[in-house]
């Protein structure tokens, strides 16, 4: 049996099953539902249960200290951090290091956000060109991009306002990674919703789109 669970009793038609991002599980379910098919239930959703447990857990980070020999990652790649004292405040990606120039060497908080200022800049620079791009395809009126820290999701799109915002996290990850979540937001201001037409357009302009999927959820 599948642990962390919350089962709710009410008047409701369907038995519906939830997982939160702390990977607690909440099923609900009408009043006259027998305990023994509620666990039948959770036992055939098991494996789907561990992949939404698994998608929340990518987005759990240690918590770094910002200091020279720290793995960072880059468009899928790993660099170390070198942090190196300077009255010129910089990052920069070269030798293959991720090099801090800061004037305090022991400041958390400036190193963090010379970093995060960092990833925004690049990340501003690849979603833009990748959206553009993939905007050949889809051929919709985008109003506004946001990026940013997003807790549990890599995209969302509002296509009612022709919103899309993107993880800034997604940084990191294969540019692969990056053109499948990006192409993913822009098809659903075509379909907003995840119907057939949604998968099959998806598929027909992006087939291999679960394999690049795939490889997100597993580098977490």
């Amino acid at each position: 049996m599948v642990e962390k669970i919350q089962i709710i009793k009410k008047d409701v038609k369907n038995i519906t099953l939830k997982v939160k991002p702390n990977g607690e599980v909440i099923i609900t379910a009408p009043k006259m539902t027998s305990d023994e098919h509620i666990e039948f239930i959770v036992k055939k959703r098991t494996k789907w249960i561990e992949k939404k447990r698994e998608f929340f857990a990518s987005f759990e980070t240690t918590q770094k200290e910002f200091v020279s020999g720290e793995d960072f990652k880059y468009l899928g790649r790993s660099y170390r951090l070198k942090v190196i004292q300077s009255n010129k405040e910089s990052v920069k990606l070269q030798r293959g290091y991720l090099e801090i120039y800061v004037k305090n060497k022991n400041d958390l908080k400036r190193k963090q956000n010379l970093v995060y200022e960092w990833y925004y800049e690049k990340a501003l620079l690849h979603f833009f060109n990748i959206l553009q791009e993939f905007n050949k395809i889809v051929k919709q009126e985008i109003k506004d991009i946001k990026i940013r820290q997003m807790k549990t999701r890599w995209g969302s799109c509002n296509p009612h306002k022709s919103y899309i915002n993107l993880n800034i996290e997604l940084i990191k990850k294969p540019k692969i990674c990056i053109e499948y979540v990006v192409f993913h937001e822009l098809v659903h201001l075509i379909y907003p919703n995840h119907s057939r037409e949604f998968y099959n357009y998806l598929s027909i302009y992006m087939s291999d789109w679960e394999k690049r999927k795939e490889i997100l959820e597993r580098m977490g």
